[in-house]
């Protein structure tokens, strides 16, 4: 457990048996026997871990000061290296631009693809866009745990989703998940193309045409090409419909929701298997947002629910 902080597991163990009580040479050996106590127990004094006190025995450091000053000293190595990690990545950007070279990267292993799909993510510190199409199976919505890493690291995520895709099992519950936890989500009718772009330095996107959930990809890095798919993916966020939002406070959740997919066009039947209810459910409820419209179509409520903000 403690090996990430530079204990070796002979160490970590006699440390652990100096933590539940203190003692001579003598009597931490016959606890912990070994050739190599004498050696450690030097070792874990020399590193501020162990005190040897003037009576001949031994105890231990506070854990909460001796592990916590070796935990910020691997923090601040970690902060160093990112820091160094980022120089060397922009001196290769500038590098190859200058030879005209390494704009595209071409992959087309399946494991590959999934990696870099992660480390593309695992490496953006701002905002992730994402366009996604119906049917992904090289990394489903639910295996992307890069993705919710992202979330939690305080990314901006705004993802443009496919129509289609918000009939797939499942993936609005994933969608709301993804929402509660900060992720921007917008529907458009149909997505052009399956991508994923970070910081705006490294888009990646399928290699073949009209091949969208195919695993072979290719990298697309700072370049006119890059400012290109940035401009594609800004132009379709403008005009894409919001996924749901908590700014309509005046109505229930499940209504906000059921409102919401009927406005991406889901039908009735569809909206139902969505959200886990019945198909009764949804067509009450969407009659009672019209009659607390003023609608008598569901045209109406769409444009009732437009200017009212309700999604």
């Amino acid at each position: 457990m403690l090996g990430p902080l530079g204990l070796d597991p002979d160490e970590e163990r006699l440390y652990r048996c100096l933590v539940a009580g203190g003692g001579t040479l003598d009597e931490l050996t016959a606890r912990d026997p070994g050739p190599r106590t004498a050696e450690l127990l030097a070792a874990l004094v020399a590193r501020g871990l162990a005190v040897a006190e003037p009576q001949g025995t031994y105890a231990a450091a506070p854990p909460a000061i001796a592990l916590g000053a070796l935990l910020r000293q691997q923090r601040d190595q970690l902060q160093a290296a990112e820091l160094a990690l980022l120089a060397l990545a922009e001196e290769h950007r500038r590098t190859e631009a200058a030879r005209g070279a390494g704009v595209v990267e071409v992959i087309t292993d399946v494991d590959a693809v999934r990696h870099r799909f992660a480390q593309v993510q695992r490496a953006a510190r701002h905002d992730v866009r994402s366009l996604v199409v119906p049917g992904l199976e090289v990394v489903p919505h639910k295996d992307n745990a890069a993705g919710d890493d992202g979330l939690r690291r305080g990314v901006r995520y705004r993802v443009i989703v496919d129509r289609a895709s918000l009939a797939e099992p499942g993936l609005v519950q994933l969608a709301a998940a993804s929402i509660a936890e900060g992720e921007e989500i917008r529907v458009i009718e149909k997505t052009p193309v399956k991508m994923i772009i970070a910081d705006g330095q490294v888009a990646m996107l399928p290699l073949l045409s009209g091949r969208h959930t195919a695993a072979a990809s290719v990298l697309v890095h700072a370049s006119g090409l890059l400012d290109a798919l940035i401009a594609l993916f800004e132009e379709l966020w403008e005009h894409a419909y919001p996924l749901w939002t908590d700014t309509a406070a005046e109505l229930e959740p499940l209504d906000r929701r059921i409102l919401t997919l009927l406005l991406a066009g889901l039908t009735d039947q569809a909206i139902a298997g969505q959200l886990d209810t019945s198909l009764r459910t949804v067509q009450r409820r969407i009659h009672a947002l019209m009659l607390r419209a003023g609608a008598e179509t569901r045209i109406q409520l769409g444009w009732h629910a437009a200017r009212k903000g309700w999604a």
